[in-house]
């Protein structure tokens, strides 16, 4: 079963739906107000020609079937909060990657990261009936390690000089991953408060 290239994701908080390019000037508004955020990221969205790069690579993922970028919007205020994907899909290994995340700094720490994150681990393992549903973030991103430990990721492995980044830093990245018999008790303990529509 593919993923649907329209695919629209939703709790009582967010709606995922796919990027668009009219997204350009709401994403590059959102990217400005925090520079900092982009050391840990591969691109600087902040920079207009990086965003544009970014988003032409996220639609040409798209069309090679390994990634759904979605655009999320704050349900309560109908507004663009950033993006996320769905990406490095194997459908014979019964597994994808959640990353490629990022939101504008009003947004953190509202939970509207855990909603969406919710959304596309409970489409994976419910919908696709995944195996696996993984994360990497960069190892110095001590915000990032924290928020997936609170989503019940538990640490794997560090793969060294992994990336390199948009500031020619090397990345060291450590993995993450949530497993299909772990989901049940995380929806039912963590995520407990969400509400799918």
């Amino acid at each position: 079963m593919l993923i649907p290239h329209d695919l629209i994701l939703e709790t009582d908080k967010v709606l995922l739906r796919s990027i668009e390019e009219s997204d350009y000037a709401a994403f590059l508004a959102l990217a400005k107000q925090d520079y900092d955020m982009w050391y840990y990221f591969s691109y600087h969205l902040g920079n207009e020609a990086q965003l544009k790069t970014w988003m032409e690579m996220a639609f040409a993922d798209k069309k090679a079937e390994t990634r759904r970028p979605f655009t999320i919007i704050d349900k309560a205020t109908c507004n663009i909060a950033g993006s996320s994907s769905i990406g490095n899909i194997s459908y014979h290994d019964l597994r994808f990657e959640i990353g490629w995340s990022w939101l504008g700094p009003a947004f953190r720490s509202t939970g509207i990261n855990r909603h969406a994150k919710f959304a596309m681990m409970n489409y994976g393992f419910e919908n696709l009936n995944l195996e696996r549903v993984e994360f990497k973030t960069d190892v110095e991103n001590a915000r990032a390690r924290k928020g997936l430990e609170k989503i019940g990721g538990i640490e794997e492995g560090i793969l060294r000089s992994h990336m390199t980044m948009w500031n020619n830093r090397r990345r060291t990245s450590i993995y993450y991953s949530i497993l299909k018999n772990e989901w049940p008790q995380l929806k039912q303990t963590i995520f407990s408060d969400i509400k799918t529509l």
